[in-house]
C-alpha cells in the first residue's frame, strides 16, 4: 500500500487537502498528516476527524522562522524515513528538500507569483512536481512544473465539494435574504508580509460606521481584535465560515485568501492591501471574471466609493452568481485533479 505525507502549515491548507485526504484513502493509500501546532489548524483537523502529527509552532520572528523550518525538515525527514513515505504533498518548501535525500516524491502547490515569494519559489522548484494555477504559466519554473485550470480554493469551494448550510444563518438570527457583511482583517505576519499594509483602525471604523445602518456586521481577525470593534466579533465556528461567506451581501477586508474565497462563492469582495494588482491569480479573478476589487493602501477613498457603488447596484448577488458560473466553466475541481495526479503517478505526467 502506497503512503502519502500531507504537510499542513496554515488553516487554509486543512481545507485545501481535506477532500484529497478522503479521496486518496479510497484509492487504497495510507495518509499521514503532519501539521503545525497552531490552534486554528489543529481545531479544524479535529473537527474533520483527520489524524495528525504535530511539527511544532512557527514563531513570529523572521529569523526564528528559518530555525523552525530547519527543525521542520528534520521532523519530516524522520517521518519519511521511519514510515516509508512514497509521496509528499503540500504548500511546502520543506518537502522538496526532504525528497532530495529520500525515495519520497514531492508534489508542491504554489499559487503565488515568484516576485512576491522568491525564497519559497526557489525551494519548491526542486520538487518532483510543482503545481501552478494557469495564470502563473508565464513564469519560468523549471521542467517539473505542471499548470492546471483551477484555484487552490476550488479544492473545497467547487460546487462538486461545497454545499452551503443555511443553519449557520439561524445561529446568527439571520434569514437567507437578509443584508449582512463579513469583514476580515489580516495580521500580515508571514515572511513575505514584511512591510505590507492593510486597513488601519480609523479606516476599519469608518467602514463599519457606513455599513452598520445597512445590515449586520461580522468581523473576523487573525489577532486580538481592537476594543472598538469587539461588539462585531464573529461567533461562528471556523468550519462554518464558508457557508456564511456564501450568503453574505458583501465581503470587505485586507485578507488575500478570504477575498478570493468570497469571490469564488459568488459574493462581492473588496479588499485593500499592498498586494493589490500585484498577484496574477487575484488579478485574474478580478479582471477576467469581475468577482472582486482590490485597492492599494493609498486608494482607500476609491475603495469606499466602490463599496457604495456596489451596494447601490440592483440584484447585486444575482450578478455575482452569474459571474461565478462563468468562472466555473473554465475551472476544474482541484481536489479531484490532485487525487488523480497522485493515484496515477508517474503515468499521468
Amino acid at each position: 500500500m502506497k503512503k502519502v505525507l500531507v504537510d499542513i502549515n496554515h488553516p487554509a491548507h486543512v481545507h485545501l487537502f481535506k477532500y484529497f485526504i478522503n479521496d486518496i484513502k479510497k484509492q487504497h493509500f495510507t495518509v499521514i498528516v503532519a501539521a503545525k501546532n497552531v490552534k486554528s489548524i489543529t481545531y479544524l483537523l479535529d473537527i474533520y476527524e483527520i489524524k495528525y502529527i504535530k511539527t511544532g509552532k512557527k514563531p513570529d520572528s523572521v529569523f526564528l522562522k528559518y530555525i523552525y523550518e530547519f527543525l521542520h525538515i528534520l521532523k519530516l525527514g524522520f517521518l519519511v524515513y521511519t514510515k516509508g513515505i512514497d509521496y509528499g504533498i503540500g504548500v511546502s518548501m520543506v518537502l522538496p528538500l526532504v525528497s532530495k535525500f529520500s525515495k519520497m516524491k514531492s508534489i508542491c502547490l504554489d499559487d503565488d507569483d515568484l516576485k512576491i515569494t522568491p525564497i519559497f519559489g526557489k525551494f519548491v522548484s526542486w520538487s518532483n512536481i510543482l503545481l501552478n494555477p494557469s495564470p502563473l504559466a508565464f513564469e519560468e519554473r523549471g521542467k517539473n512544473r505542471k499548470c492546471h485550470s483551477s484555484y487552490h480554493e476550488l479544492a473545497y469551494l467547487h460546487p462538486n465539494r461545497f454545499k452551503p448550510d443555511l443553519k449557520v444563518l439561524e445561529e446568527l438570527g439571520l434569514k437567507e435574504k437578509d443584508t449582512f457583511f463579513i469583514l476580515r482583517f489580516n495580521a500580515f505576519k508571514a515572511h513575505h508580509d514584511v512591510g505590507i499594509m492593510g486597513l488601519n483602525l480609523t479606516q476599519k471604523l469608518e467602514i463599519v460606521n457606513y455599513l452598520k445602518p445597512l445590515g449586520k456586521i461580522f468581523i473576523t481577525t487573525e489577532r486580538e481584535m481592537e476594543s472598538e470593534l469587539k461588539e462585531f466579533q464573529m461567533s461562528v465556528a471556523p468550519e462554518k465560515i464558508h457557508s456564511l461567506l456564501y450568503y453574505a451581501t458583501m465581503f470587505v477586508g485586507d485578507s488575500q485568501t478570504m477575498t478570493s474565497e468570497a469571490a469564488l462563492l459568488g459574493t462581492p469582495a473588496v479588499k485593500l492591501n499592498s498586494f493589490a494588482g500585484k498577484l496574477s491569480i487575484p488579478n485574474e479573478i478580478e479582471n477576467k471574471y469581475g468577482l472582486c476589487y482590490s485597492f492599494l493602501p493609498n486608494e482607500y477613498e476609491s475603495m469606499v466609493l466602490k463599496i457604495k457603488e456596489l451596494l447601490n447596484t440592483p440584484n447585486l448577488k444575482q450578478i455575482w452568481q452569474e459571474r461565478k458560473v462563468e468562472m466555473l466553466k473554465d475551472k476544474i475541481d482541484f481536489s479531484s485533479f490532485i487525487t488523480s495526479l497522485v493515484s496515477n503517478y508517474p503515468q499521468i505526467l
